[in-house]
C-alpha cells in the first residue's frame, strides 16, 4: 500500500514510518522538517519538505492511505501564534481532506489529541462525554476532528485521540511529561514538579504507532478512539522516575489545574493491546542517555526550538 505521512519527521512520524515500512508499505513522509530529519535511506521511503498549507505541493499521486500528523503541537506552541495554529491545524486539514476526496484517496487516519474533552471530572473519560477544549491547540483538534467526519461518506475516516507519548524516537521530544522529568533527573540530579496531583495520561510511542498500523490493517473500525492506558498524576511519574535515577524531587505551587484522564475500553474491545508502559519509556530513556546516545538538547523542546527559529529569523531580516 501506498502511505502519506504527514508530519512524517516528526516525533511519533519517524517510529509510525519506521513500522509501516517493515510491513512492506510504500511510504512517502511529508514535512517542513523544522526539527530536521533523521531517517536511513530506504528504496520504499520518499521524504518531501514542504508546508501543509501548500496542498499543491502533497504528492497525492498513488496514495492509497493518509496519515494525518502534522500540527502546531500543544498548548504552549499552539498560543504562540493562534493564527498560525489554526491556520495549521483546521484549514490545512479541511485542504487536505478535500483534495484526498478528490484524487479518490480511501483510507485518512487522523492524529487527534485527548485533550479535546477538557477538565473532567468522571473517572471514565470515554468517547462519548462532550468536548470542552480548553486552548486554541485543543479546538483546532476538535475542529480538525468534525472536518473529517463530515468526509465519512466518501473516505473511511479513523480518528485516534492519544493520551501523552513518552518513549524514544529519533527525533526526540523531552517536553512531554515523561520524558521531560526523566531528563530533569538524568541531567540535573532533580526533578521540580509544579503542583503534581494533575492527571495525565500516558501511551508509549511504539503503541500509539502499532495502533495507527493496527487500524491501516483494520478499515472496518472507523469513527474515533481513545488512546491511553496509564492515567497518572505527575507526581507518581516523578517517584516512578526515581525508582531508576538517584535524584531529588521538588514539589512547587501551580496554578495549572488540568486534568485529564482517558479511557480507552472502546479500543480494547476491538482487540488492540498494548505492550509498553510508563516505566518501559523510563528506563529506555535512562539507558539512552547513559550510553551516551540521547543528548538534552535545544531542539528536543518544541517550545523553545520555535521561539529560537523566530528569533533567528527576526535577526536575519
Amino acid at each position: 500500500m501506498k502511505v502519506l505521512v504527514t508530519g512524517g519527521c516528526g516525533y511519533k512520524g519517524h517510529v509510525l514510518i519506521q513500522k509501516l515500512l517493515s510491513a512492506g508499505h510504500n511510504v512517502i513522509a511529508f514535512d517542513t522538517q523544522w526539527f530536521g530529519e533523521f531517517f536511513s535511506n530506504h528504496p520504499d521511503l520518499l521524504i518531501v519538505k514542504g508546508n501543509i498549507l501548500d496542498t499543491d505541493t502533497l504528492p497525492f499521486e498513488g496514495v492509497d492511505a493518509i496519515f494525518h500528523l502534522a500540527s502546531i503541537a500543544n498548548d504552549p506552541c499552539g498560543e504562540l501564534n493562534p493564527k498560525l495554529t489554526w491556520e495549521t491545524n483546521c484549514l490545512a486539514t479541511m485542504k487536505l481532506a478535500e483534495e484526498a476526496q478528490r484524487r479518490g484517496v480511501e483510507r485518512f487516519i487522523y492524529a487527534s489529541s485527548g485533550s479535546v474533552y477538557g477538565i473532567k471530572e468522571e473517572e471514565k473519560v470515554t468517547e462519548n462525554l462532550t468536548l470542552e477544549p480548553l486552548s486554541d491547540y485543543n479546538k483546532t483538534k476538535m475542529a480538525a476532528e468534525r472536518i473529517l467526519l463530515s468526509y465519512s461518506d466518501s473516505m473511511n475516516i479513523q480518528i485516534v485521540r492519544p493520551a501523552t507519548v513518552c518513549g524514544l524516537s529519533p527525533r526526540m521530544r523531552l517536553d512531554v511529561s515523561v520524558n521531560m522529568l526523566t531528563m530533569q533527573a538524568l541531567s540535573k540530579g532533580t526533578i521540580t514538579v509544579f503542583g503534581g496531583n494533575q492527571i495525565r495520561p500516558n501511551i508509549h510511542i511504539k503503541d500509539i504507532c502499532e495502533l495507527y498500523v493496527f487500524l491501516l490493517d483494520n478499515p472496518q473500525l472507523t469513527g474515533i478512539f481513545n488512546a491511553g492506558f496509564e492515567n497518572k498524576t505527575i507526581l507518581e511519574i516523578a517517584e516512578l522516575v526515581q525508582k531508576f535515577v538517584d535524584c531529588d524531587i521538588i514539589i512547587t505551587e501551580s496554578e495549572d489545574p488540568r486534568s485529564y484522564r482517558l479511557d480507552s475500553s472502546k479500543l480494547l474491545l476491538t482487540g488492540f493491546r498494548p505492550s509498553f508502559s510508563v516505566e518501559h519509556a523510563i528506563l529506555e530513556i535512562v539507558d539512552a542517555y547513559r550510553k551516551g546516545e540521547l543528548v538534552d538538547q535545544l531542539s528536543s523542546y518544541n517550545l523553545k526550538w520555535m521561539c529560537k527559529s523566530i528569533l533567528d529569523k527576526g535577526k536575519a531580516a
